[in-house]
């Protein structure tokens, strides 16, 4: 959840946290949380409840991890993955769980990767799209459902922008500011009207303006390049934010606001987002304390979080939240049985907590389970 996803990166005046720049500094991967199958990349089977670094390296650029299956992007381009690989969304070969970082292939050519329960999806910088995994859906839009266990190219555009994996479906951007969808649709979350399954990329409409993507549960979130956020899909606790509960399979917009700089699905039904002021929004389930107010009450509007200025990112997975400030401190709430808040403890929180007492943080993902964090 893609990156049920947090990044620290601009596009466009606008924080969108799948796409990069060249890196400024070099940077250190942490994991914390659950580790059952190995998914922390620390070569072994132990939760921890606070950061730990994975190996020496500090050449470590983009981060994903949902379920518990995680992906990273180094500087020289190269694709990693490891953790849960039943489908073989590792995109390794096989299906073998690996608890250390695996490289996919030799390539130096990844420019974005984004990953959800079984699936992944990924960009070169030729800006082709490629994906692999399960696929009963249609997910990896192949035209197929057939299960992949390295990558295999979505048709053969070179205009592919921007790509984040949904549960069963999967939501993209071309250069040409297209939105893009396919996979699953039950419930509306691709947007184009209807609850049709497709296996391969469909258009949403017909506008050219969309910025940004983000996939929660069954829903999805777009901002456009006016600055309002729309969203459509699941919305049986609110989490689009249109102050009903009210399912719908095309875009609505969410008020009438032109100041929203990011946002964010989760797969626990609520929604995190900021506007272009700094200030931190959240709306929907909220019975684990996901909003990060203070209580367990569901809204079905956006609900400001405190009122500081200075939030970057944030995002969340599972219930478990995370998010960045611009004075570049951690701060989770939420959920953290397995210590995936990484407070060193596996209390809850229903409020935003520091964790640690860094100012170095780069980048975070959550996945509900286990957190994966860049520190340079």
């Amino acid at each position: 959840m893609s990156e049920r996803y947090v990044g620290a990166w601009e596009q466009a005046g606008l924080f969108n946290p799948l796409v990069a720049p060249t890196p400024q500094y070099t940077y250190n991967l942490y994991s914390w949380g659950n580790n059952a199958v190995g998914s922390l990349g620390l070569n072994n089977t132990t939760y921890y409840s606070s950061p730990k670094q994975v190996g020496a390296l500090t050449n470590w650029l983009r981060i994903s991890a949902n379920q518990y299956t995680s992906c990273a992007i180094k500087t020289d381009g190269t694709l990693w993955t490891w953790g849960q690989n039943t489908y073989g969304q590792l995109g390794i070969g096989n299906v073998t769980n690996y608890s250390s970082p695996k490289q996919v292939g030799a390539l130096t050519t990844w420019s974005i990767v984004s990953n959800s329960n079984y699936h992944t999806v990924a960009i070169k910088t030729d800006g082709t799209l490629w994906s692999w995994g399960f696929n009963n859906h249609g997910q990896l839009g192949l035209g197929n459902r057939t299960i992949y266990s390295s990558p295999v190219q979505v048709g053969s555009l070179t205009t592919w922008k921007n790509v984040q994996a949904g549960i069963y479906d999967t939501v993209a951007l071309k250069n040409d500011g297209t939105l893009w969808v396919w996979g699953y649709n039950n419930y509306g979350q691709l947007g184009i009207g209807n609850i049709t399954q497709y296996s391969s990329p469909k258009q949403v409409g017909s506008l050219t303006t969309w910025l940004t993507i983000s996939c929660g549960q069954y829903a999805v979130f777009s901002i456009k390049t006016d600055g309002t956020l729309w969203a459509w899909g699941l919305n049986n606790s609110g989490q689009l934010g249109l102050n009903n509960r009210t399912y719908y399979s095309s875009p609505k917009q969410v008020g009438s606001l032109t100041t929203w700089a990011s946002a964010s699905g989760t797969n626990y039904q609520s929604t995190l987002a900021i506007k272009t002021d700094g200030t931190l929004w959240a709306w929907g389930s909220n019975y684990v304390g996901t909003l990060g107010l203070g209580n367990h009450t569901y809204y079905s509007s956006p609900k400001q979080v405190g009122a500081l200025t200075n939030w970057k990112t944030a995002g969340g997975s599972s219930g478990t939240a995370i998010a960045l400030k611009t004075d570049g401190t951690l701060w989770s709430w939420g959920p953290n049985n397995f210590g995936q808040s990484g407070l060193g403890n596996t209390t809850s929180y229903s409020s935003p907590k520091q964790v640690g007492s860094a100012t170095n943080w780069y980048s975070a993902t959550n996945s509900g389970f286990y957190t994966l964090g860049l520190a340079y």
